[in-house]
């Protein structure tokens, strides 16, 4: 339910409240006033959010209209008194001017918002290189990606090409400054090889699109569900889409401040597919979900070609990506291949008589070895007491086992294997 105050020239007040009528409107009430250049009718209009855009339709044809939307939901009780909760109970989604006009009040001043991104950018290089990964959830509720990516989103369902070229520009400035502040403090503080947490973070896994699909629908979810129907803030759908941006833009910068281009390649892989996908599914649910359309209330400026082109673009980008990452093994799915892995090699340590599998972990690492892709394996096992093999031959037979069936699988990878056997103490 909205509230409205609705301001017409003295002698429409009646008008306005019968068009209320027509559209379920509740609790209303009209009182004359004075206003700056002539008399007012003041009428007070409750409303259903689903109305709200056919109130506005009908309402556009009186002269010297205005009105005042309250943003938060109201609870407008009526006789019978028993039907209260029926009353407090019926919440819907916003209307579509309403998730419009909430996205663009998103846009802050140029000046806060490129700050933010640069205090987005200090956060995130002194997470990643102190390997400190709670501040990197701090970058993530600072960054300010969440109101461009959701206006790009907006303007692709309504169509709207200035606000999706705004928009855009925006999201590139932020990533832009965010992408030069990180490399700038790698410049100043000399930064010379990459921390443990960029080489983390830059792993792909080749369910990464999940993530800015969700991203994008959780979004777009916060701004057409009403305040009162859902029970997770903003600020926490604002920090999943830049959990998927912050960590690849400062990935690219300090990566391309010391020269490790194979780790900026997987940063802007990241970037495009976030972008995509964030766009892809938050504009679907703006249209199908969310009601937005090219024109509606107090808004004309839709083109019906903008949405399935936008869209479209999304879809292929993310097909793009998907294709690059599929076909360029293992550079671009690392963390999926090592967790395959980690499954086989413990099959080859499963059927060994003479020792049992204590933990085994597996890793893709950035070693500068030309023309190898090299991989990482730790292997804890135990030696069984009645095993006939010394350490050393149970270390040796399970080195060459578990390389040769890794070689034969196919992963692409130069498999460096660590086995160490530990023994059981012995009975007191």
């Amino acid at each position: 339910m909205r509230q409205l105050l609705v301001q017409v020239p003295q002698g429409y007040g009646k008008t306005v409240l019968e068009i209320a009528k027509v559209c379920d409107g509740t609790n209303l009430a009209k009182i004359e006033a004075t206003g700056v250049q002539q008399p007012l009718d003041l009428v007070f209009v409750h409303v259903s959010n689903g109305k709200l855009e056919k109130l506005l339709e009908k309402l556009q044809d009186l002269p010297d209209l205005s009105f005042t939307l309250l943003p938060t939901g109201i609870m407008a009780l009526h006789p019978p008194a028993d039907a209260a909760a029926t009353q407090v109970t019926n919440v819907e989604e916003r209307s579509p001017i309403e998730i419009f006009l909430s996205g663009l009040q998103s846009t802050g001043s140029w000046k806060g918002f490129i700050s933010y991104a640069a205090i987005a950018g200090v956060i995130v290089w002194i997470g990643l290189y102190t390997s400190t990964s709670y501040l990197l959830v701090a970058a993530m509720l600072l960054a300010p990606f969440a109101g461009p990516a959701m206006n790009t989103a907006l303007a692709t369902a309504r169509g709207d090409r200035q606000l999706l070229r705004r928009s855009i520009v925006r999201y590139f400035a932020a990533l832009g400054v965010t992408i030069a502040t990180t490399a700038l403090l790698s410049w100043i503080l000399q930064q010379q090889i990459p921390s443990n947490l960029m080489i983390d973070s830059s792993q792909i896994s080749t369910v990464s699109v999940l993530i800015p699909l969700a991203a994008g629908a959780a979004g777009a979810l916060t701004l057409i569900q009403s305040d009162r129907s859902s029970l997770v803030s903003g600020a926490a759908t604002g920090m999943l889409v830049a959990a998927s941006l912050a960590p690849p833009a400062g990935i690219v910068g300090m990566a391309g401040a010391i020269g490790r281009w194979d780790l900026v390649t997987n940063g802007l892989f990241l970037l495009l597919l976030q972008l995509g996908g964030i766009n892809f599914s938050a504009a679907l649910l703006f249209r199908l979900f969310g009601g937005l359309s090219t024109q509606g209330a107090r808004y004309r400026r839709g083109q019906r070609g903008v949405f399935p082109i936008s869209v479209g673009l999304s879809a292929i980008v993310l097909a793009g990506l998907l294709s690059w990452q599929f076909s360029s093994h293992p550079n671009l799915e690392r963390s999926s291949r090592a967790q395959r892995v980690n499954a086989e090699l413990q099959q080859v340590v499963q059927q060994s008589d003479s020792a049992q599998l204590v933990e085994s972990n597996v890793r893709f690492t950035r070693a500068n070895i030309q023309g190898q892709n090299t991989l990482l394996c730790v292997v804890y096992v135990q030696r069984q007491p009645n095993a006939a093999r010394s350490t050393e031959q149970i270390r040796a037979d399970l080195t060459q086992a578990i390389q040769a069936h890794l070689l034969a699988q196919g992963f692409n990878a130069t498999p460096l294997v660590n086995v160490i056997v530990l023994e059981t103490p012995p009975e007191l």
